[in-house]
């Protein structure tokens, strides 16, 4: 598992499984010839995104950002249309750690998409119960409450299964809050309407995980938003404003969905100076 220190914070990346969506979709606007010379893709044009939670280690608490695509929940119907060729194995990499899903003491959820959300429940004895049982959850209060009301259109990605065995665990915020010192949520709208980014700061020591509105490296570029997102313009603004932010600082730029770094920072030609990349393992495909 690799791993990153940025101040007092050590961050973990678990194996939260895989999805393979298609690249246009996960591009936009952005042309075929345009996006393919930055992210591989397979012969059916679809990209490898992972799903793997970050464990955060921060004060002796044990955080997670979110959960990733669950296991023992998707039919063979949803795991062949989203391309799960691999399922969580969260409590395996805790396991590795010395740690348990026990030891988790919050959950710091970006938005309540199926891909992100699908790991904060699991069924055992025949009904679904929360994954990580003593955890407080964490998501923005637009973003619970449309989970719980979906639209026509976001009722695809908002689950019942994935809110009613946690509600009792869930903690909202408006537009910000500060789970321990220095790491902090922010309700940014945009990829949907209640996404939110996360921050964290020591000092000079900074990263920001800026969830699906750059969800690889390959996004970089402020204007390549993704076609799933709810509101494009509000992406394109809040991702510009939050780059800039972050490349002002010096922040490391750490990712959920990557299937090739971790993190990245850049240097002041926006050229990446400092990596993590991802270990590629029997299991890929």
């Amino acid at each position: 598992m690799e791993t990153l220190t940025v101040g007092r914070a050590k961050l973990t990346w678990l194996n939260g499984g895989v999805t393979h969506m298609d690249g246009g979709a996960m591009f936009g606007v952005v042309p075929y010839p345009l996006w393919s010379k930055k992210y591989p893709h397979n012969e059916s044009h679809q990209i490898e995104l992972r799903c793997d939670s970050i464990l955060v280690q921060v004060d002796g608490k044990n955080m997670v950002i979110d959960s990733g695509i669950g296991r023992d929940k998707l039919n063979d119907k949803q795991k062949r249309n989203f391309g799960v060729l691999e399922e969580t194995r969260v409590e395996e990499s805790l396991e590795e750690l010395g740690l348990t899903v026990n030891d988790i003491d919050a959950v710091l959820m970006t938005h309540l998409h199926f891909d992100h959300a699908n790991g904060l429940t699991k069924p055992e004895q025949g009904e679904l119960v929360s994954q990580f049982p003593n955890a407080a959850i964490y998501t923005s209060q637009v973003e619970w409450d449309e989970m719980r009301n979906p639209n026509m259109r976001s009722k695809n990605t908002y689950w019942e299964e994935n809110w009613k065995p946690i509600q009792h665990q869930v903690e909202t915020f408006d537009q910000s809050i500060e789970v321990v010192p220095g790491l902090t949520m922010h309700h940014t709208s945009g990829h949907s309407d209640g996404h939110s980014v996360i921050k964290f700061e020591d000092g000079d020591d900074c990263f920001i995980h800026m969830a699906d509105l750059m969800p690889t490296h390959a996004h970089q570029n402020p204007l390549w938003v993704l076609a799933y997102d709810d509101f494009p313009v509000t992406s394109v603004h809040e991702k510009k404003k939050l780059q800039d932010e972050a490349y002002d600082k010096n922040c490391w730029f750490v990712f959920y969905h990557d299937a090739y770094y971790r993190a990245i920072k850049y240097n002041e030609e926006r050229k990446i100076k400092e990596k993590v990349e991802r270990k590629r393992y029997d299991y890929d495909y």
